[in-house]
């Protein structure tokens, strides 16, 4: 028998039935605060190698698929270079490239999925990824993916602020006179000290409640709330490894970085994945 889709109006009902049944499902598990018992696990150096490992493993496997959703990561990192040197705005260039990090849990959410399905033996195609979009978690996910973007909203706020207090107000008058003032005067040493300091306490809040926050919405049916708690107590339960692993991630993340941003389509994918596999060791 020919199956068709019925008359417009009725296949419009269904359509709309359908998208606010998967609405109201987002809402519901936004701010749901029970969840499935969690074991906490300690973890170990030899953990964040086989996590990196197997990063590296899904990176290879998924190449074609991966390199499709992150081939925008040095595309936005060069328009924010751009941007940026509007003399106005020069000051920001490395708060800009540095809060750029902050985001990298929101951005690696299609990388956790296609590891997430390459473990169940599901497709793990860049289209399957993009199917996260059709999950219950995904309201959960935005709106986490919010609370970050608040967050280096506020850096680069604090960023401007840091430059008035010590180079500013004034913009400068060229790349290379900002460049030596900050190089060779005790106001641009203290901006890069003040700086540095105040972007580590951002980078360690943004570390901490997001370790294993997206895995974690992307794997069981859990609010925002309890993600984050989850997440920080495996902070809390491993400061030393989980420290080393943001050291990785930051030094990876500069690698990436310096050659116009291009590196990115290597080393992104690779954390990305190997944040799902860390997650898999630290949550029972």
């Amino acid at each position: 028998m020919v199956k068709t889709i019925g008359n417009p109006l009725s296949f419009t009902a269904r359509a709309l039935g359908a998208a606010a049944q998967h609405v109201g499902a987002s809402v519901d598990q936004i701010g749901q605060h029970n969840a499935t018992e969690v074991e906490i696990r300690h973890l170990t150096l030899g953990d964040l190698r086989d996590a990196l490992r197997l990063g590296a493993k899904d990176f290879a496997a998924a190449r074609a698929d991966v390199f499709f959703l992150v081939v925008l990561y040095p595309v936005i990192g060069l328009i924010l270079v751009g941007f940026a040197f509007n003399l106005n705005l020069l000051p920001l260039l490395f708060p800009l490239a540095a809060g750029f990090a902050l985001l990298g849990p929101l951005a690696a959410v299609g990388l956790y999925e296609i590891s997430r399905r390459r473990e169940k033996g599901e497709p793990a195609s860049w289209g399957a990824a993009l199917g996260v979009i059709a999950s219950p978690a995904f309201g959960s996910i935005v709106v986490l993916g919010l609370y970050l973007l608040a967050i280096f909203t506020a850096w680069m706020i604090v960023a401007n602020w840091i430059f008035a207090l010590t180079l500013g107000p004034e913009p400068p008058v060229s790349a290379g006179a900002f460049l030596s003032d900050v190089l060779h005067t005790s106001a641009g040493r203290a901006m890069i000290v003040i700086g540095m300091v105040v972007g580590f306490g951002f980078a360690v809040v943004v570390l901490a409640t997001s370790v294993v926050s997206f895995p974690l919405l992307l794997d069981r049916r859990v609010g925002v709330p309890a993600a984050i708690v989850t997440s920080i107590q495996v902070a809390k339960r491993n400061p030393r490894v989980i420290a080393i692993w943001g050291l990785v991630v930051a030094i990876g993340l500069l690698i990436g970085s310096i050659p116009l941003f291009i590196g990115l389509m290597v080393t992104m994918p690779i954390l990305g994945h190997a944040t799902w596999h860390l997650y898999r060791r630290a949550i029972g």
